[in-house]
């Protein structure tokens, strides 16, 4: 053991030497290394920010939470002109299934409308996403209320003229007044405002709580009508938990299939989608960007391990004398080979710790212009960096090692003066 630390040592000693001596060879050597490092540490850094991003803003609604509309939220086989044909979930079909659905925690009637300013005073709010919804989308999305309160089921029912607003648009229509009880306009409309959302932060996949704005989907519904194709409702359900989900789904189907009298073997009009479905999709999804990276990234790593070998061959040449003579002092062949196999992965160690550096810082000057998006540089992608450096120089330097442990030491010697 202690001959091998040894020989780690004198290796650690030599490729720094190297460093030092050769700095503009043992750079362009090592740039090769750092820049495929760096491209697949930062494709897996970015990837993986990416996806806690996009489960952070899943994370909200349950994964067993099922959509039901005309849309598929992934890749259908039915055809597009087919599709255009489905007609839009139904009120009647909302009331419907709160009746005759068990095992069903919550069942919300939302209706997904274009976006429209509000107003106050002479204050306004461009572009605000309005959320038309029934009462128990409160129980189903993990609200968390600022101030005031959620509609209940009469005013829901009713239609009433209230309005649940996001931090940011109770900032942007009131600064630090108390905006409850006082009256903003929405479709040309007095509404009353009854409740201010917790901030959530900006969110990558779908819009931001902050900035939405959520009232009672019946009053939606006398503004623009149920034959309106400019907007789309959906049913979102959330199943009791720890319940078979295919069959609750399967029932789902069949109480859809009822009310709308669609015969045995008739092919269904509407999409049930599961949002445990759209987050497989999404690892599916990420899964294939880490691929196509790693390959994009392996022939800069290709490059660089053939700038490791070029480095040791060189290094072989120039200590051609150096090993005849530990070979004569009795240095035996994995001594020789050990020494530049260390010196080989050392050396890719340092390129590789170099791309990890610039990964690192920027991972951290990208997330200052990207806001609340944070890029992840998880202390796995630092580990896998490291020896991902260590096997390319591995490789590389193997077929030098053993040109090196095989050298004659006579001829070695007498080369070498």
């Amino acid at each position: 053991m202690l001959i091998y630390l040894r020989v780690l040592k004198e290796s650690f000693y030599f490729a720094i030497n190297a460093l030092k001596n050769n700095k503009l060879r043992t750079f362009l050597s090592l740039l090769g290394v750092t820049i495929g490092i760096f491209s697949i540490i930062a494709v897996l850094a970015a990837v993986d920010s990416l996806e806690k991003e996009i489960k952070g803003s899943l994370s909200a609604l349950d994964n067993s939470t099922i959509v039901v509309m005309r849309f598929s939220f992934g890749p259908t086989d039915v055809p597009q002109w087919k599709r255009e044909q489905f007609p839009d979930v139904s009120y009647e079909e909302y009331n419907y299934l709160k009746r005759n659905l068990p095992e069903t925690e919550a069942v919300s009637y939302v209706i997904g409308v274009p976006s429209e300013p509000i107003k106050f005073q002479g204050v306004t709010s461009e572009g605000v996403d309005i959320g038309a919804v029934t009462s128990e989308y409160y129980n189903i999305e993990a609200f968390e209320l600022e101030d005031g309160r959620f509609f209940n089921e009469p005013e829901s029912v009713a239609g009433s003229a209230v309005v649940v607003l996001g931090h940011e648009i109770a900032q942007n229509l009131f600064g630090n007044s108390n905006p409850l009880g006082q009256q903003v306009r929405i479709y040309g409309r007095k509404v009353s405002v009854i409740g201010v959302l917790k901030k959530q932060g900006a969110s990558l996949f779908g819009s931001s709580r902050d900035g939405q704005a959520f009232v009672p989907a019946n009053l939606v519904r006398r503004i623009f009508g149920d034959e309106n194709r400019m907007v789309f409702p959906q049913l979102v359900l959330k199943p009791e938990k720890d319940i078979d989900n295919d069959e609750y789904i399967a029932n789902v189907e069949q109480q859809l299939r009822n009310i709308r009298g669609i015969k045995p073997g008739d092919d269904n009009n509407f999409f049930i989608n599961q949002l445990q479905g759209f987050a497989d999709f999404i690892d599916n999804i990420t899964g294939q960007m880490n691929v196509i990276g790693l390959i994009i990234s392996g022939f800069s790593l290709l490059v660089g391990g053939f700038g490791i070998a070029n480095i040791m061959f060189v290094s072989v040449k120039e200590r051609t004398n150096l090993i005849g003579i530990q070979k004569s002092l009795g240095a035996k062949n994995k001594f020789i080979l050990a020494q530049f196999l260390f010196e080989a992965i050392i050396l890719s160690v340092i390129g590789g710790l170099i791309g990890l550096f610039f990964v690192w810082l920027t991972s951290i000057i990208a997330s200052q212009f990207t806001g609340d998006f944070q890029f992840v540089l998880s202390p796995w992608n630092l580990f896998l960096g490291t020896v991902v450096a260590a096997v390319i120089g591995l490789v590389s330097g193997i077929i030098p090692a053993i040109s090196a442990s095989k050298l004659d030491p006579v001829e070695a010697i007498r080369t070498g003066i």
